[in-house]
């Protein structure tokens, strides 16, 4: 089973509430990262690659640049989904060669702004390798370029985010387009990669390896095509994208990166004796159990005045957690208790509590009939493995504060904090632009 994060968060929130000044009166959420997990993560990637292969975690799964920076001097990569994450990525100090630009609505300006700065780029349509081809020839880059295949090997679980159905509205499909994808290949030199991504959290292990193998297979026929013409081999790059999933609750038993790898290797040896070269881009295996979240309680709406139902009323909702609140059968997390000290709750005698947020709709509810001790006004309600897509996806609905991000090591040491909550004055600058 793979590793889920232990409830000793409750222990680090606690430790964090004895430090002066690391929570304030203010602080009535607060976000912590693992920066031990991230590390660890990295290790174990590159242990069980090859030592020749890229990782180029995905920005949009934790964009915070602190972290990214720490990403860069782990000596791995960024990938990037828009030409900010793109921008942050080549802040962070990253080199272009680490950075892998996978936008699919690339404007003109954009192609020529990666181009420019070097970075890998993978073109998602037929239409984008006809426009790199315009821009090519106006300059001079060291950029490998590749384009995106939807191997339309199917589905899983979460349709929202699988990318490899027969529709898909990533890369270009392959059963209607292999042929007219070989074409491009022999026509353009200056294509040397592929890339595919299967989708993430809900895509089965057999999923990943079919898509994987399609689009393997694929690069093999392409290389094979053009030896027959007297060509050398062309393309070197393979980038298998993401997604594996992780556990969200102590009862998910994803598959583990060594049975991934495992696999891989079996199936498409190429990836791994030097045939090609490889890419990464996992973002939520990485980050997820790494972090967790915390959000003071301020009021509790009792059973007999709220017609049978317990209600916390959190100051986290819709605007960090928007998966929660609108697909509540799909995407939930497990929750702990502590008292305004931070001391775990007895779990002897529970209640069912809806935990509500502090937005301005009804549905801004991100656990329902969840059982938790009695909370009181002024506990802490812990939302664990918060570590990717919650941040990352923060919503500017009632100008509500972000909160403060606080990175820590395995047992509570080394406190950083990775971004001060914002200000009313923030908020202010935000929404009005430059003075």
């Amino acid at each position: 089973m793979q590793q889920k994060s232990t409830h000793t968060e409750i222990e680090i929130l606690k430790a964090a509430l004895s430090q002066p000044e690391l929570l304030t009166d203010d602080d009535t959420a607060a976000v912590f990262y693992n920066l031990q997990h991230l590390y660890g993560k990295i290790v174990e990637l590159k242990e069980l690659f090859p030592p020749t292969t890229l990782h180029a975690i995905a920005v949009k799964a934790m964009p915070l640049p602190s972290v990214l920076e720490k990403i860069k001097q782990a000596g791995v990569g960024l990938e990037a989904a828009s030409l900010p994450e793109l921008v942050l990525a080549l802040k962070a100090g990253v080199t272009p060669d680490k950075v892998v630009f996978d936008s699919p609505v690339k404007t003109r300006e954009e192609i020529r702004f990666a181009l420019q700065n070097h970075v890998r780029l993978n073109a998602d349509s037929l239409d984008e390798v006809a426009r790199i081809a315009e821009i090519l020839p106006t300059l001079e880059t060291k950029s490998i370029i590749g384009l995106r295949i939807n191997p339309q090997v199917g589905t899983g679980t979460i349709a929202i985010t699988s990318v490899a159905g027969d529709y898909s509205k990533f890369g270009v499909v392959l059963r209607v387009h292999r042929q007219e994808i070989i074409n491009l290949f022999v026509q353009h030199p200056w294509l040397t990669a592929l890339h595919v991504h299967v989708g993430s959290q809900g895509c089965p292990l057999p999923l990943l390896i079919k898509g994987v193998k399609a689009v393997y297979d694929l690069a093999e026929e392409i290389n094979q095509e053009l030896a027959r013409h007297g060509h050398g081999q062309q393309i070197t790059t393979f980038d298998m994208g993401g997604g594996l999933p992780v556990a969200y609750h102590p009862t998910d038993n994803p598959p583990t990166m060594q049975q991934y790898v495992d696999n891989l290797r079996l199936m498409m040896p190429g990836l791994f004796d030097g045939t090609y070269r490889l890419i990464t881009e996992f973002g939520r295996w990485v980050h997820l159990n790494g972090g967790f979240t915390v959000s003071r309680v301020e009021y509790v709406k009792r059973s007999t005045a709220n017609g049978g139902v317990n209600t916390a009323m959190i100051h986290l909702g819709a605007d960090m957690f928007i998966r929660e609140c609108y697909l509540p059968e799909q995407w939930s997390h497990e929750y702990s208790l502590a008292d305004a000290a931070g001391t775990r709750k007895s779990e002897e005698a529970t209640q069912k509590y809806m935990l509500a947020g502090p937005l301005c709709f009804q549905g801004d509810i991100i656990g329902r009939n969840i059982s938790l001790p009695q909370i009181q006004a002024g506990d802490w309600l812990i939302i664990h493995d918060t570590g990717a897509y919650t941040l990352s996806q923060w919503s500017r609905y009632n100008s509500r504060q972000m909160p403060k991000v606080i990175g820590y090591y395995g047992s509570g040491d080394g406190w950083e904090i990775l971004k001060p909550r914002e200000t009313p004055e923030d908020l202010w600058r935000f929404w009005k632009g430059k003075e």
